[in-house]
Order: C-alpha cells, then structure tokens, then sequence
C-alpha cells in the first residue's frame, strides 16, 4: 500500500520512533512518583501502628538497679597466713677433738651429704707418732728398772732369811752362854737391816710398776689423739658450712671446722599473732611459698612456742618440710596454713556487715529489703560460713556497703560467670 504513495508523503522511521519516546516518558515518570509515594505512607503508617498500640500502656515504676547473690553451700577453708624464714630443724657444729695439730686434707665441702660416721678431714699426726716412739720408750725403761727391783727384792729377801736365821740362832746361843751379848746384838741389828732392804726392794717395785702404768696412760692417750686425727660426721646430714683449711692449725674453740644439718631437716619458722596462734595445731598442713611464688612446698606443723613475745605479741609456729630439697637455709617464705576446712553455707564477705553486738545481711524477697541478723562461722579469703538466719538460696544484696535499708525496693541484678553461678564481685 505504501508503494502506492508518492514518496513525498512517506513519513520517516526515525521521526516516528522519536514520537513515541516523548509521549511514554511523562506516563513513567508519574508511575515511579506515584509507587514512591505509597511507599512512605506505608512506612509513615507501620511507624505510627506501635504508638497507637501502646497509647494505653501505664509507664513501669523505677527502681534503683542493685547487685545480689544467693547464699550457696560450698567449700570453705579458715586459714592463717604467716610469714617467716627457713631454718635448719638442728645443726651439729664438728669441732677437732685434738688441739694444735694442722689440717692436712679435706674429704667433704659444702653441700655434700654424709653418713654417721664419714671421714670429713684428717689432721696431720707427725707430732703425735714422735709422742708415742718417746712414751714407749719410757715403758720399756719403766719395764726394765721393774726387773732389776724384782732381781734385787729376791736377793734382799735372801739374805734377809739368812740373817734372822743367824740372829735367832744366837740369841739361843746367848742363853747358855756360848755367844757373847755383842754378838748377838750385832746378828740381830744384821737381820733388821736386811728385812728393811727387803721392804726398800717391794716399795721400788711398786713405784716402778705405777711408772709404768703411767707410761702406758700416755700411749693410750696419743693412740686415743692418733685416732681422732681424723674428724668423722657425728651425724648423718648435710654440710651447710664449712672453715676448715689445709694448713690451718685445728682449735676446738672458736668457729666450728664444719656445720651439718642433722637428717637434711629444714624447717619454716613463721611469726604468727597472739589471736591466730590459738587456732593452730601440732599437725595442721601448710603450703609454703619460696621467694620465687612459683615454688609451693608442704609443710607440716611440728610445734609451736609456748610463749609469745611480749612486745610484738608474736608467736613461732616450726613447720616441718618433708621435701626440702629446694628449700635453703635463710630463704624468705610465706605460709598459709589450713586450720579447717568444710563443705558450709556461705555468703561473699562483701555481703556482711559485722558489728560490735550483731552481724547482718541485707536479705532481698521479691525485690524487697529485710535487714536479717546472721551468725557466723569461719571464713576465708573470700566466703564467710552462714551457721544461722538463712537458707540455701536465699538472695541478698551483693555488696554491704550499697545505700539500700530495710523496706526499699530494688530491682535485683543476678550476675552469673562463665560456669553459670552467680557472681558474687
């Protein structure tokens, strides 16, 4: 059909499609403002749905908003915290038993553990054998001149039987005449001398005999000096000092050659007050923490002092420590010592107010203050035993000091931790 028209009145492609874009972007322009329109007034509408929902609700009283914690049965441990030092439980001081002899070698140093017994040093002992050649050769001068007293006892008793015989003899003879009267004195006076040289002879013999009981006291006493050249542990233990030197001349008086810790027993001795010393016990276990916090020893209480000083009003507690190893003489220590320990109802201390006459808690019940009277038991650092006044699960305020009184109304906070109990700090 279109061929039919002259091509002066063909209209052209590119004007018709130019038309139409006009006339459709006025039609699109009013749908996007229309559809943007409705949006808002359904968002104005959603907003305004709650408002109106909630134009008749009453508005909630304010209460000031308050930590608790329940009253819970759980472990609790009275301790007493003390402080001290570690000592040795005994010391044996080895001192030489032989005066002015040098040192001449050492078998054991600081340290060291020895046995009853132990060689520990030995002592030059020249002097001593010299001493004892000399007495010996005392004793057989002492023998010798015994002999020859004996030897001459034998010859006096001899002679002195001769001349009694003789004397007696005359005298028989003086009765009839056949010997003079000098004579006969003269063989008497003969034999009196020699019953005296008989008892000159046994009183040689008896002063040679105690010389040589003498001489033989002094080589017993130089064998006795010979054996304590060297110097032997008295006691089984360790070697916590020692003075002793090659060379040096021994003394018994003075610092000790050696000092040992009889057994390697070491000990805690801790200051502990008046007031706490009447809770501890022989027996009692400690844990002790060394100068380095990392190190925990247990520790045992083995006695206590029966007096207390009386100006600082302090006690000693010995507490025994069976592993000692890493403990050391004059190491600073600290001990916390259990006194007793149970499963009890407890409170946080920070929820009791104790005063002079009366103990308190403030007991929270359906978001109401009661002041409730408590008594007490023992306590940690943490927890006090609740003995009277409240149950198991019982709520109060967590913090004494909170400026809450009896008959307010709070509004509870219940704090939990991460293993689901309520929290108490």
């Amino acid at each position: 059909m279109h061929a039919d028209r002259p091509a002066s009145e063909r209209t052209p492609f590119p004007a018709v499609l130019t038309a139409l874009l006009l006339a459709w972007l006025p039609v699109s322009a009013s749908a996007a403002q229309a559809e943007a329109q409705a949006q808002v007034q359904s968002q104005t509408q959603e907003t305004a749905t709650p408002e109106a929902d909630n134009s008749d609700a009453k508005p909630a009283a304010s209460y000031p908003s308050i930590v608790v914690t329940k009253a819970e049965t759980r472990k609790v441990i009275d301790r007493v915290i003390a402080t001290g030092t570690i000592q040795a439980v005994e010391e044996t001081f080895v001192q030489p038993l032989v005066e002015g002899l040098s040192i001449r070698s050492l078998a054991v140093d600081i340290g060291d553990k020895v046995e009853a017994d132990a060689t520990m040093a030995t002592l030059n002992e020249d002097a001593l054998l010299l001493t004892r050649g000399q007495n010996e050769a005392s004793l057989a001068k002492a023998q010798a001149s015994l002999a020859q007293y004996q030897a001459q006892l034998v010859e006096a008793q001899a002679n002195a039987k001769e001349a009694v015989r003789v004397s007696e003899r005359n005298a028989r003879l003086l009765t009839s005449g056949s010997v003079s009267t000098a004579l006969a004195d003269q063989t008497e006076a003969a034999a009196a001398a020699a019953l005296a040289r008989v008892t000159s002879a046994e009183q040689l013999i008896a002063v040679a005999q105690s010389d040589i009981k003498v001489v033989e006291a002094q080589i017993a006493d130089v064998d006795l000096r010979l054996a304590r050249t060297t110097i032997k542990a008295p006691v089984a233990g360790t070697v916590s000092a020692r003075t002793a030197k090659v060379g040096a001349i021994a003394a018994g008086s003075g610092q000790p050659l050696f000092t040992i810790i009889r057994d390697g027993a070491v000990e805690m001795r801790a200051d502990v007050s008046e007031s706490d010393l009447l809770k501890l016990a022989v027996g009692q276990k400690a844990k002790l923490k060394l100068a380095d916090s990392r190190v925990t020893l247990d520790g045992t209480i083995r006695l206590i002092s029966p007096t207390v000083d009386a100006d600082t009003r302090l006690g000693t507690v010995f507490i025994s420590i069976p592993e000692s190893e890493k403990a050391r003489i004059g190491m600073y220590a600290n001990a916390d010592i259990t006194v007793e320990e149970k499963q009890a109802l407890a409170l946080p201390l920070t929820a009791v107010t104790s005063g002079k006459s009366e103990t308190v808690v403030r007991k929270v019940r359906d978001g109401v203050v009661e002041m409730a009277r408590i008594e007490t038991g023992i306590q940690d650092g943490r927890y006090i035993e609740v003995v009277s006044g409240l149950e198991e699960g019982d709520e109060v305020v967590a913090k004494a000091g909170a400026y809450v009184r009896d008959g307010d109304r709070i509004t509870p906070v219940r704090l939990t931790d991460t293993t689901g109990k309520t929290a108490t700090n």
